[in-house]
């Protein structure tokens, strides 16, 4: 039977970088979006490199998550990979946070564990799996300049429930790690910047990192599938720092 993988959030960024590259591995990969317009796009764009299974929802929508889940069993049997790459970013000041700002952050998490759960029930089944989350640097360094505090606080929770998965899910040959990225060219800026100008106004943050350049997609997108993959067999619990070296020191 064909490994199947679930990418939550894989029509734009890091998340459709993922599934190219599991695509090219032979893996049946299913798409999930909000925007149908950009599921159109990444299976039209994709579909030439192998099997691929678009599916629409909001992740904000519990109904439509449960939606979701309930079909799980019947569209992924065989699933193997799961990838929680969804995302949301607009900087903002912590005294000016709405409580409609942090619930959209937290809102994502308590999706990202419920569809989680689920899969893993039929990882289980199938003898075991691969679990990626897409964290962030926010969740470990504060920085000035892009206050993030309901951000950071969901990136952190979710490194938090990496770590916990990870030793829980141990016993059932179930792997759990997380990318921690810097700045990466992806359009989760737009909601904050005109999306024709992401990549310009990114470049001032070439020298934030020490090794002088923003992120690309595909720079994370090639890490989670390491992490993915029987090369990674003995990683899990790892929370990967991703970030042209901001963790290490900064310019």
């Amino acid at each position: 039977m064909k490994k199947q993988a679930i990418i939550i959030g894989g029509t734009t960024g890091m998340g459709k970088a993922t599934v190219e590259l599991l695509l090219k591995e032979g893996i049946e990969v299913i798409v999930t979006g909000r925007k149908e317009e950009n599921l159109k796009v990444v299976q039209k764009e994709l579909s030439a490199l192998g099997s691929i299974k678009a599916v629409g929802f909001d992740l904000l929508d519990v109904s439509q998550v449960n939606d979701f889940i309930k079909t799980l069993s019947d569209i992924a049997p065989n699933v193997k990979y799961l990838l929680n790459a969804a995302g949301y970013f607009n900087p903002k000041p912590f005294l000016e946070h709405t409580v409609q700002d942090y619930d959209i952050y937290h809102d994502f998490n308590r999706s990202f564990f419920l569809i989680t759960q689920e899969v893993v029930k039929i990882m289980k089944e199938n003898g075991g799996g691969s679990i990626v989350n897409i964290g962030s640097m926010w969740a470990k360094q504060a920085i000035k300049a892009t206050p993030s505090s309901a951000y950071s606080m969901a990136k952190a929770g979710l490194h938090s429930l990496t770590q916990h998965l990870a030793m829980e899910l141990a016993q059932y040959n179930i792997r759990v790690n997380a990318v921690s990225p810097a700045v990466v060219v992806t359009p989760i800026y737009g909601t904050f910047m005109d999306k024709d100008k992401i990549e310009e106004n990114l470049k001032g943050f070439n020298d934030f990192h020490p090794i002088g350049r923003v992120g690309r997609p595909e720079d994370v997108a090639r890490t989670i599938r390491f992490l993915m993959l029987d090369d990674s067999s003995w990683v899990t619990g790892a929370i990967w720092d991703i970030d042209g070296g901001v963790m290490a020191g900064r310019n």
